[in-house]
């Protein structure tokens, strides 16, 4: 995978409040639609329900339910779930959106870990990234993908080829 392609999966957790977001999205407020929402302050539990959509700044997030968690007036964890959830996001200095989908989606704030699972994709321009499940770690700069647990199914990867002679890791 390409550097930028990993630079730009870190990009990503620009989700409210993530720690690697792009500086000019987290100064943009945050907004979200959803059919409902609940929020209860004594567990710290915000709950989005029905075509929701968060925006904020280049950030882009669609999902079917989006979870957040809070404890500590600190963010622990963003889940959210769809059919897919989708998202995407334009990293600074980028030509191409980092584009996203899995069945669920899964922030954790405290290990910087963002997880996609059940059919996940990352796309940039033509290059491509796909398994059933495929993990970041922020802090480490590693990412793991799978295929089903079952050995079905394999981890694709496309990367086009650059016509600006850089060299791809």
């Amino acid at each position: 995978m390409r550097r930028h392609l990993k630079l730009a999966l870190s990009l990503w957790l620009a989700l409210p409040l993530g720690a690697a977001a792009l500086e000019s999205d987290r100064q943009q407020p945050i907004q979200v639609q959803a059919d409902s929402v609940e929020l209860d302050n004594r567990t710290g539990v915000s709950t989005y329900r029905g075509n929701v959509v968060l925006d904020q700044g280049t950030l882009h997030l669609e999902a079917d339910l989006l979870k957040v968690y809070r404890g500590n007036d600190e963010l622990d964890r963003i889940e959210a779930e769809g059919r897919p959830v989708r998202l995407r996001q334009r990293p600074e200095g980028a030509a191409a959106d980092v584009e996203g989908e899995a069945l669920r989606l899964e922030y954790r704030a405290a290990q910087d870990r963002l997880l996609l699972e059940g059919s996940a994709s990352v796309r940039q321009g033509g290059d491509l990234f796909s398994g059933e499940r495929i993990e970041y770690d922020i802090v480490h700069s590693r990412v793991q993908a799978s295929g089903q647990d079952n050995g079905g199914g394999r981890v694709q990867a496309i990367i086009q080829p650059r016509g600006d002679g850089e060299q791809k890791p």
